[in-house]
């Protein structure tokens, strides 16, 4: 039986070929594979339809791309690595001059090893991605060029499932599904999502978790418009992506910056002793920036490794199958799994004699703490919990605040309540 990275990195090395975009038949193929590993909803939007500020745009789809040479050499092959055409490009087919044809290449000389990713979603446009040295080669001459696209009235797709917990309270999980053959950004938060949504159901969770597979930007517009009504169900809710590479985490709060799920994050990265960093919400980013827009405000933070745009490989053909580790993935899997572990322990209490503190011995309360060898660490434990068990706090809250062990403050909690001097508020 494989371990849980190693099944991650083989299911991402089949998704790697596909050529997904914020639409077409690479996001449905991508979206059928996750299902088989978290059966899912898959919901078309069609085009034209008003999502907010935006509309569904035309949806693209490709079989083939290429670039010949005077020569007549392919020199460059869509089917090798669908990063050689510009994402979204219109058709084209035709004879052109080096000069025309350069207008139509991409390159980044700063990293002429490698092919950029590049896309032209709203704008009309045909391109391609080359190395630059490989640009620096090309010859005078006529070249052929072929692009086997189309831009038609269709839809934008995206997957959802909800694992319905005790509790109507919803978590969200969201991943952007639309880059091609890019690994790190975002094959891992794929992979890492999945993973854990399969994990979930075979559980009995507190809160319910809501899992969405979603284009970048335009899919998460596009799914908060046409769920506007669930909206409120959200306690809170986290992004992932780029989970497949480096030795930190890195966590971007929430809008607000204090929000639960901000201080949950935090407890866990610190408690479990990894090395993290905590960085402070911008409105740029992947979709943590539309969850958190104004008239939206969910508390959504964002979970990576290296954050986007911070190393060498990214939006390149270097972030491939090589680049990323099953270690790397099944910490960034394990991570999440005790935040959501957390999650579903934690607790908010209403302390039922409230006025002063109540007599504890004549509970035998004190009489538990006698024969214990953390017995005065117990206590105070018990006095924190009574104290903040007011409804607004969460045992997070009071053991971030009393620095005492969430298990021991956990155990004082249901101690306390077992005595009848707190109720259970979720």
């Amino acid at each position: 039986m494989k371990d849980t990275g190693s099944a991650m990195v083989e299911f991402m090395a089949d998704l790697y070929p596909i050529c997904r975009s914020i639409t077409g038949n690479g996001v449905r193929e991508t979206l059928h594979k996750v299902n088989e590993i978290l059966p899912i909803e898959i919901v078309e939007v069609p085009t034209g339809e008003l999502v907010f500020d935006w509309e569904i745009p035309r949806e693209w789809n490709i079989t083939d791309g290429y670039i010949k040479d005077p020569g007549g050499n392919k020199i460059l092959d869509f089917k090798k690595l669908n990063l050689h055409v510009l994402n979204y490009s219109m058709p084209v087919s035709g004879h052109f001059s080096l000069e025309e044809l350069k207008k139509h290449i991409h390159t980044i000389p700063e990293k002429p090893d490698l092919v950029p990713y590049r896309t032209s979603y709203y704008k009309e446009n045909w391109g391609f991605c080359m190395s630059h040295n490989q640009f620096r080669t090309l010859e005078e001459g006529e070249y052929e060029v072929l692009i086997d696209s189309s831009l038609t009235s269709g839809s934008l797709t995206y997957g959802e499932v909800l694992i319905e917990g005790k509790i109507r309270e919803e978590i969200l999980i969201s991943t952007h599904i639309c880059h091609p053959s890019l690994c790190n950004d975002n094959l891992s938060g794929i992979a890492v999502s999945a993973f854990l949504g399969n994990m979930l159901k075979s559980r009995e969770p507190h809160y319910s978790y809501r899992f969405i597979f979603i284009p970048g930007t335009i899919g998460a517009i596009t799914w908060l418009s046409q769920n506007e009504s669930k909206l409120g169900r959200i306690r809170c809710g986290i992004v992932t992506a780029l989970l497949g590479l480096g030795e930190r985490f890195t966590y971007k709060r929430t809008r607000s910056g204090d929000g639960y799920i901000d201080k949950v994050f935090e407890f866990i990265l610190k408690k479990e002793g990894v090395l993290h960093d905590i960085i402070d919400f911008t409105p740029y980013g992947y979709d943590e920036r539309q969850f958190s827009s104004p008239g939206i405000n969910l508390p959504v933070g964002s979970l990576s490794r290296i954050p986007y745009g911070q190393y060498h490989e990214y939006h390149t053909s270097g972030d491939n199958m090589d680049l990323i580790s099953g270690k790397a993935l099944t910490e960034s899997f394990d991570i999440l799994d005790k935040v959501i572990a957390h999650l579903d322990a934690d607790r908010r209490y209403l302390n039922l004699s409230p006025k002063g503190e109540p007599q504890l011995g004549k509970r035998g309360l004190y009489d538990n703490v006698g024969g214990r060898n953390d017995s005065q660490l117990f206590q105070m434990a018990l006095l924190w919990v009574l104290n903040f068990s007011d409804g607004n706090h969460s045992l997070t809250d009071i053991a971030i605040r009393s620095d005492i062990a969430i298990e021991l403050i956990i155990e004082a909690s249901e101690k306390l309540a077992e005595k009848g001097l707190l109720k259970l508020l979720n």
